[in-house]
């Protein structure tokens, strides 16, 4: 707004482009701060006179002057109007006094925003005042393959794979019988007649056979759900002294 408001020698010349100002508040803005006070101690009376002056200044020069700019004009010859009559009791919605606070808080609204868009401006602009440098996106690496093989080398790479899939054998798994749980439940109630004593889990499973890991696992692991199964039941007491250490069975008195 700089170079559009000169104040001459006599008071209240001013030389403006309205086409710098936002709108009639603008206006009154740079018009309030000619009396060098607090917007919310400026005068209402003498902003009015400043203002409807300027309006008519320069509708003398250019006849075209927004509508915005005459709308406020009238609204502050009643605001002014209102001013000068004497008080009245509070008949209508809004007082004078309501509108003056009114119009001093629109203007130092303006003016705060004025003077944080000036900060906000003034700050550094990326891409303006700072450049970042290097590549965000990082460093690409591109592959150029040049194929020398020729049909020969195609066909020799086709029968190699043809001999390998005749060097494949179909995989036969063996089949193998398992110790169920039904058979460990069904022995160890053979032989629990004679066991009146704690003994070892261990000593009462089957002998295990040699070369037969899965036979010897599933014998291990049928005997003891059957042992538990049948602690369920009632049938035998199970316990176990520490953790991880042996598991020892009986008949349930």
């Amino acid at each position: 707004m700089s170079n559009l408001l000169q104040e001459n020698k006599d008071l209240g010349s001013f030389h403006l482009s309205l086409d710098n100002f936002e709108g009639p508040i603008d206006l009154l803005l740079v018009l309030a701060r000619t009396q060098k006070v607090d917007l919310s101690d400026i005068s209402i009376s003498a902003l009015c006179d400043q203002y409807i002056g300027f309006i008519n200044k320069y509708s003398d020069i250019h006849i075209e002057i927004a509508a915005d700019y005459l709308v406020m004009a009238a609204w502050l010859t009643y605001l002014k109007s209102r001013l000068l009559l004497p008080k009245e009791e509070k008949t209508e919605e809004y007082t004078t006094e309501d509108l003056e606070k009114a119009l001093k808080y629109q203007l130092q609204r303006l003016e705060t925003f004025q003077k944080i868009s000036k900060i906000l401006y003034s700050r550094p602009i990326i891409n303006r005042d700072i450049f970042y440098g290097g590549s965000s996106e990082g460093l690409k690496v591109r592959y150029n393959i040049n194929y020398t093989s020729n049909l020969f080398d195609l066909l020799k790479s086709y029968s190699q794979i043809l001999k390998s899939k005749e060097q494949i054998k179909n995989l036969t798994i063996e089949y193998s019988e398992l110790y169920s749980v039904d058979q460990a439940i069904k022995r160890m109630r053979e032989i629990f007649g004679s066991i009146l004593e704690w003994t070892n889990f261990l000593s009462i499973i089957p002998n295990l056979l040699k070369h037969k890991k899965v036979i010897n696992k599933s014998i291990i692991s049928s005997n003891f759900v059957a042992s538990l199964e049948l602690s369920k039941n009632g049938f035998i007491e199970v316990k176990q002294e520490k953790t991880f250490g042996n598991i020892y069975i009986k008949l349930k008195n």
